[in-house]
């Protein structure tokens, strides 16, 4: 077939008759650590799990594919592929990057900072963002929308400027997954993603992808992967792989019973501040009395008050004392990550059974 496939039904079929020896429809599990030559001077194209693995080819064959790029690689974690991503970049490169990131990315960027292997400007919106790349920048890092306040940034835009000052671009396209946006077309020059969330969707897998179109990018990246090691084990590709196959239908319900929590925020008079892009699962909300937060934490029977997002169950997170508790509380107050505000990843249970849980908790 030459047609060029469909996202879902490249999803549907992410490693469907992959097996060519025996048929399988799923992709087989090779557990082997290391692979039989034929011959002295010959390789299956397999030698050793940490450089290639099956499982994992067939996997990082299907991310490429559904991100619209040549080449992906899948890590251990969403921060071994951030780390892997910023890595292949020379000792004092200048990043512009947004101000809102996940605590886990200030904590690895501020201890580079530190050391001198990075220099940083921060950039609250994506006009100071264009502001500040200049022939100094080497790398733009955006998230988008940035966590937790879901700041938007046009990838397009900030890419046609970084490229003319020569810097490359870097995008955690996390939050939005490939249903909701694409960065390489976009102009990125590499993307990652935190697969935990999303891409695998039943918060039973730690995993990474970092995807780029550009070969000599992917050398780079593939030689620090096996010199390094943060590759992702067999049997997490296989289920990152097979949560793969419902992440359309998974993110158009999260969609969905999103904008009607939204709705029911929006209007209830505990709520000051509903934060939504209108697509995605990702919501922030600041409540009107901060003091009540652990009461409407633990009052929650049906929404799990839990770090991480975007499995099929509705979680909630404090950012304060969670994912952003690494970033100064000065720092987080500068730029509106406020100690009222809340972070709800909506999942696909039934909408009004996360609403009526929303409620009782909000008017305890």
């Amino acid at each position: 077939m030459t047609k060029k496939l469909g996202l879902e039904t490249i999803l549907a079929h992410a490693g469907i008759k992959s097996d060519k020896t025996t048929g399988a429809l799923a992709a087989p599990i090779h557990f082997s650590t290391t692979y039989q030559h034929p011959e002295f001077g010959q390789s299956t194209g397999f030698d050793y799990t940490r450089t290639k693995n099956p499982t994992r080819a067939t996997l990082e064959k299907t991310l490429a594919a559904i991100e619209k790029a040549d080449y992906a690689i899948a890590t251990s974690s969403g921060m071994s592929a951030i780390v892997l991503a910023l890595e292949i970049f020379p000792i004092g490169a200048k990043v512009v990057a947004a101000r809102d990131l996940y605590g886990g990315s200030f904590r690895w960027f501020n201890d580079k900072e530190k050391e001198g292997r990075f220099s940083f400007t921060y950039a609250n919106s994506e006009e100071e963002m264009i502001a500040a790349i200049s022939d100094d920048t080497d790398i733009v890092y955006i998230e988008t929308p940035t966590n937790p306040l879901m700041i938007e940034f046009d990838i397009e835009k900030i890419a046609i400027v970084a490229h003319e000052y020569g810097a490359k671009v870097v995008v955690d396209n996390t939050f939005y997954s490939p249903i909701y946006q694409n960065p390489i077309p976009l102009g990125a020059d590499i993307v990652v993603h935190s697969a935990t969330k999303y891409l695998s969707g039943h918060n039973d897998v730690l995993a990474g992808v970092v995807v780029t179109n550009d070969q000599a990018t992917y050398d780079k990246l593939f030689y620090n992967l096996n010199t390094t090691g943060p590759t992702l084990s067999p049997f997490d590709s296989y289920l990152l792989m097979r949560g793969l196959k419902t992440l359309k239908l998974r993110m158009d319900k999260s969609t969905q019973n999103a904008q009607a929590v939204v709705e029911f925020l929006q209007s209830s008079p505990q709520v000051k501040e509903v934060l939504y892009t209108g697509k995605g699962g990702m919501i922030s909300f600041k409540v009107a009395n901060q003091e009540k937060i652990p009461t409407i934490i633990n009052s929650l029977e049906l929404i799990t008050f839990a770090e991480s997002l975007g499995g099929v169950e509705s979680l909630i997170t404090y950012p304060t004392t969670q994912t952003h508790a690494d970033i100064p509380a000065d720092v987080r107050a500068s730029y509106g990550l406020t100690d009222d505000l809340l972070r709800l990843s909506i999942g696909i249970e039934d909408v009004e059974d996360l609403i009526a849980d929303l409620k009782t908790a909000l008017e305890a």
